[in-house]
């Protein structure tokens, strides 16, 4: 490739030079609006992306609904339905088995419908699971609407960052796929405060409302023009990248880029399980999965799901515990999101395994110091710090950043497959921690922090040794550069 093609390519979303002389005009006659002007042009940012991507992520808010719904309202639900201990575990438990049987369908619904269809089906199975859980009268139904949930939260994982990345510029990409995670957040944030003023059954309708405007509006918003190059609609395919570029906008590039893409794509037809496990795709396959593994067993589902009664056992009051965690998340994430595409993904997940680390250690000294009674008076505040920053770490890495990065390195002739794959290992890990979690807690509450600040530190040796830095390149370039690697 030529110099200037590669420099066109790598600056793909960049404003050209006659933009820029024709803004440093308009600064001559308007300085403040020229500035802005050039601000907003520079990053690519249109209407139609901003609105497909607020939409979109309306399924990450329902997916942290989902996630927190369990930890404000367990106790209020086992005392009206009177629930066995053993009922209980599988209620908190089963939306990770829904998880992982969507995992095996996520990536060909994903496929065969597009990414706005696949969303809605999600939408569907939302409703539906809320509206079980909000008339179940014993364990079956409630159990239903959380398997449905489960499902539910599976295809979202999968397709929303995947969708974002997709239709994202390039040099907005890595902070577009952390609102994921930032939504997730408002999720579980919200549904912590609400479910200490607001009875179980009405806090599940209120779940209902996100999916419910999603549905409507995935009728308008652009589908995914890698999506549409890939089943070979052409003019599809450049008309929604001109909605979300803008008219004004020079695509041809991006059009080139993408189209080269999609043809040496078809040289390779979409892959087997058994020739994924062929050794060209090796590393992509150990990163994505490896990410998305460490990324649950550090255990934040199970830390999650019995928030509540950990900071009870630390001598904490629940409500007390529960409300500064949903004052901390948000802020981390909005740093995540800033500095995802500033400082790079590999050490935002390197600072925050480092972070995860810390607040289990001092979460685990804290129940350690109350086991040998040793400093007692300041051992529920200890515990509390750590538990802060064990999901403060979390939310500015770990959170989401995997999911940029598996958004970013599978090809489009194994995404789908791959993705399952990845999600299903995701899911399956994340219900042994959920239903492992409780039994560990009774074990020994200080053992099962040491054991993840362990798995923390492990987190931290992988990503140093093996994750790539995907931050300021293309999709493309990125399959690329993870092609030649083991070779």
């Amino acid at each position: 490739m030529k110099e200037e093609t590669r420099v066109h390519l790598l600056d793909s979303n960049i404003i050209t030079n006659n933009n820029l002389h024709k803004l440093d005009d308009d600064a001559n006659n308007n300085n403040n609006n020229a500035d802005e002007a050039a601000i907003v042009d520079s990053l690519n940012i249109t209407p139609t992306l901003l609105l497909t991507t607020f939409f979109t992520l309306l399924g990450s808010l329902s997916l942290g609904f989902t996630i927190g719904y369990i930890a404000p309202v367990q106790s209020e639900i086992i005392e009206e339905l009177g629930l066995s201990t053993s009922e209980n575990s599988l209620f908190v438990s089963i939306n990770n088995v829904g998880s992982a049987m969507g995992a095996i369908l996520c990536g060909k619904l994903a496929d065969y419908l597009g990414r706005r269809r696949a969303l809605g089906l999600a939408d569907i199975l939302y409703v539906l699971g809320w509206l079980s859980i909000a008339v179940a009268q014993d364990a079956w139904l409630l159990d239903l609407g959380r398997w449905m949930l489960g499902v539910a939260m599976s295809i979202c994982t999968f397709v929303i960052p995947i969708y974002i990345a997709e239709f994202a510029p390039q040099n907005l990409r890595g902070g577009f796929v952390v609102l994921y995670m930032l939504m997730c957040s408002v999720g579980s944030s919200l549904v912590f405060l609400l479910g200490l003023i607001v009875p179980w059954r009405t806090l599940a309708l209120i779940g209902i409302i996100p999916s419910l405007v999603q549905i409507i509006s995935v009728f308008f918003i652009p589908e995914s023009p890698r999506w549409l190059m890939m089943i070979g609609k052409n003019e599809e395919f450049e008309a929604a990248l001109r909605q979300f570029r803008g008219a004004a906008a020079d695509i041809s590039q991006e059009v080139f880029d993408i189209k080269m893409s999609a043809e040496a794509l078809q040289e390779k037809p979409k892959v087997s399980l058994l020739q994924l496990l062929q050794k060209k795709y090796a590393y992509t396959l150990t990163v994505g999965i490896g990410l998305i593994a460490f990324s649950v067993l550090v255990g934040v589902t199970g830390v999650l799901a019995y928030s509540r009664s950990i900071f009870e056992s630390a001598g904490l009051s629940g409500i007390t515990g529960m409300v500064s965690l949903s004052v901390m998340q948000l802020p981390s994430v909005v740093l995540a999101i800033i500095l995802t595409d500033k400082c790079g993904r590999r050490p935002l997940l390197m600072i925050s395994s480092v972070g995860v680390c810390v607040g289990c250690l001092l979460t685990a000294s804290a129940f350690t110091f109350q086991d040998y009674r040793v400093l007692e008076r300041f051992s529920p505040y200890i515990a509390l710090i750590g538990i802060l920053v064990y999901f403060g770490a979390y939310a500015i890495g770990l959170g989401g950043v995997p999911y940029v990065i598996v958004s970013e390195i599978f090809p489009l002739n194994i995404k789908g497959l791959a993705g399952s794959i990845t999600s299903l290992v995701g899911a399956l890990l994340g219900w042994l921690v959920v239903y492992a979690f409780n039994f560990s807690l009774e074990w020994s509450s200080s053992g099962t922090f040491f054991v993840l600040a362990g798995v923390s530190g492990m987190t931290l040796i992988f990503v140093a040794r093996l994750v790539p830095e995907t931050k300021g390149k293309t999709l493309e370039e990125i399959h690329l550069q993870m092609s030649s690697v083991w070779q």
